[in-house]
């Protein structure tokens, strides 16, 4: 009778966006991928090892197709072209589109699980989520929550996404466009009129603009800002979008961990 070992997962990975190869490297999983988005920055190695395939809104087909991949990588619906050029072609491609907190633990647990590192990821998840509720106990202590506005993206002003918004809040501050977080795209939390920012008064302003470098002086002279609380306070800060705007491990730590810093400093002097 022959053998017929059952395969252990993908083994030639395609990532077209960075928290899936971030993810893989750091479950030590990182032999599997041949190639990644050229946005990716997390692990910093993964630039100088792997072949860069994509863009976000973009991707070589045919350089992809040479890599021979058993399996591709996603993220939303803004991939879908993308993944639906693949498939035609043949190609395995999963696309996942997590928003929250909640969402971003499943995606990771299935990653995880696809490459039979179920166990070890969710020894990993739960250490991550053991610290969250950790910053979140420290968050509920804070003698004052600041009033945050979180910046995307600054022409025209683009306020946080759902998980961003959900962090800003486990962190102890409150997100002044909770509203708008809750919806997926992009051009669905654009603020038609920028002076609703002002009017809302944030305390602290957190700009992450998709890559582009934070300007702090350039939002300081926005017309009328001059009486925004963050303004005149000097809190205007930067958390780099690799670390805050990728749905995978890096918000559940550094970006979350910068959140609570920041929260954590503004509410001791405001004590």
């Amino acid at each position: 009778m022959h053998s017929f070992p059952i395969p252990r997962g993908p083994r030639r990975i395609v990532c077209l966006t960075e928290e899936a190869t971030e993810w893989l490297y750091l479950l030590g999983e990182e032999e599997r991928i041949v190639g990644i988005s050229g946005y990716t920055v997390r692990p910093r190695r993964a630039r100088e090892e792997k072949p860069k395939v994509s863009a976000f809104l973009s991707a070589k087909i045919d350089r992809i197709l040479e890599l021979r991949p058993d399996c591709v990588f996603g993220f939303s619906d803004l991939q879908a072209d993308i993944a639906a050029e693949l498939v035609r072609k043949g190609v395995q491609v999963t696309i996942f589109n997590q928003r929250s907190v909640e969402e971003i633990f499943a995606m990771l647990y299935q990653v995880a699980a696809m490459v039979g590192r179920a166990d070890d990821g969710l020894r990993r998840l739960e250490a991550m989520r053991s610290r969250l509720l950790e910053i979140e106990a420290a968050g509920r202590a804070l003698p004052r929550r600041p009033r945050v506005y979180f910046e995307e993206w600054d022409e025209p002003a683009i306020s946080a996404i759902r998980w961003v918004s959900e962090l800003v809040g486990i962190a102890g501050g409150d997100d002044v466009f909770p509203e708008l977080a809750l919806r997926a795209m992009g051009k669905d939390r654009i603020i038609a009129d920028p002076a609703e920012i002002v009017r809302r008064n944030p305390d602290i302003v957190i700009g992450s603009w998709c890559g582009k470098k934070f300007r702090a002086e350039r939002v300081a002279a926005r017309p009328g800002w001059e009486q925004v609380n963050a303004v005149r306070e000097r809190q205007l800060f930067e958390i780099k979008s690799a670390d805050i705007l990728q749905p995978g491990p890096a918000a559940l730590t550094d970006g979350v961990e910068q959140l609570h810093r920041l929260m954590g400093e503004w509410s001791k002097a405001h004590a």
